[in-house]
């Protein structure tokens, strides 16, 4: 399998680099088979060199819901004259060999052969199922709906306490400015934390913050 420059001449740096590249690589001709498929993306999709070689690769990126198609009329993989000189990134939201879901981060970038003829298209993935995973939690939690009479409930010297909490006040402070025992501050900030439904004194903070409690 080989990659040509502008020039028509097989460039074993480049296609040496391709082949080692930490990231899965693979290289689409103009008929839209593929020519290079390097050892990270056999690891990440599960097909080895043999199998990819001379496929269409939407054959082996199979759409899964929510993630662009990697292969359409027009698309990165069938046109490297249209997207040549340009880096593009996308999403796939695809399955491997073994029927898992995985997304993936893709850069495409074609390069255009001899007088327009025999391009390639070059594509470098990575695997970023986990960070989509993490973000959708981060995004949950932050627009989860604020619970109804709970923040309602508190006192008015716990609000003050977890005022002075924001502020970045600790326990003996926090008791100082109140004149109580660092003991009744405590017997606060543990009611605060149940009745906020948190765990810590940090989530608290950051509940007040995002729910402008202070």
């Amino acid at each position: 399998m080989t990659i040509r420059t502008r020039k028509g001449v097989e460039d074993r740096v480049v296609q040496d680099a391709l082949a080692r590249a930490t990231d899965g690589v693979f290289t689409v001709s103009a008929n839209g088979t593929i020519a290079l498929w390097n050892p990270a993306a056999m690891s990440i999709m599960g097909f080895s060199a043999q199998e990819a070689a001379g496929e269409l690769s939407c054959r082996l990126f199979v759409r899964a819901d929510g993630g662009d198609h990697l292969c359409y009329r027009g698309c990165h993989g069938m046109a490297p004259l249209r997207i040549a000189n340009a880096v593009h990134n996308f999403d796939v939201h695809t399955r491997t060999k073994a029927g898992r879901p995985v997304w993936l981060n893709v850069d495409a970038l074609g390069v255009p052969g001899v007088n327009g003829r025999g391009g390639i298209v070059i594509h470098l993935f990575r695997d970023v199922t986990k960070m989509k995973a993490l973000l959708r939690l981060v995004e949950e939690r932050l627009l989860a709906p604020i619970p109804r009479g709970e923040t309602g409930s508190l006192t008015r010297r716990e609000r003050e306490i977890l005022r002075l909490l924001t502020s970045g006040l600790n326990t003996r402070a926090v008791a100082e400015r109140l004149h109580v025992s660092p003991a009744t501050v405590r017997n606060h900030v543990q009611k605060i934390l149940d009745k906020l439904g948190v765990h810590s004194r940090l989530e608290a903070v950051a509940y007040a913050h995002s729910n402008r409690l202070t």
